[in-house]
């Protein structure tokens, strides 16, 4: 049942992180290990789904760090091509934006997801990614300037 009932949830997460629906649901089987293992831990202060939800986030980081995750700079004429049908802003819905979100670079997604979805500060990323936080909000502000330009580019097509 618990499985059920927030596996699709926990896999949305795991999507933002992955590089394809395998490594998410091989993300997920982990998270769900993790998560029995230490159910007894739960404390309840706070919802099941949030310690849920940081416990799957964690698990993804760390299938991310075992490949070896490094922050590189990207050429700037590769980050803009963007790989998703043009449209107008006003039909620019979410599962475009997490197609674009999800072409990023490894590392300026990571601490897109991290920061503007999931909420955490460029310093709780810094410890997580073991990164400096001037790296975190470097990453961040180039993972948002390739997206505005991309979703540029798919206006100035669509037009």
């Amino acid at each position: 049942m618990l499985y059920e009932q927030y596996a699709g949830k926990l896999m949305a997460v795991c999507l933002r992180y992955a590089k394809d629906a395998m490594e998410a649901e091989d993300m997920l089987q982990d998270a769900f290990v993790r998560i029995f293992n230490y159910i007894n831990q739960f404390k309840f202060e706070g919802s099941f789904e949030g310690w849920m939800r940081r416990i799957t986030v964690n698990v993804a980081l760390k299938y991310l760090q075992k490949k070896k995750l490094q922050f590189a700079e990207v050429n700037e004429q590769q980050a803009t091509e963007a790989q998703v049908p043009a449209m107008a802003y006003s039909h620019l819905g979410e599962e475009i934006l997490m197609q674009l979100i999800q072409q990023l670079p490894t590392g300026y997604k990571i601490v897109f997801n991290l920061n503007v979805i999931e909420g955490y500060s460029h310093e709780e990323i810094a410890d997580m990614l073991n990164i400096k936080a001037s790296t975190s909000r470097s990453q961040l502000v180039k993972a948002r300037k390739i997206l505005q330009e991309q979703i540029i580019q798919l206006q100035k097509i669509a037009v």
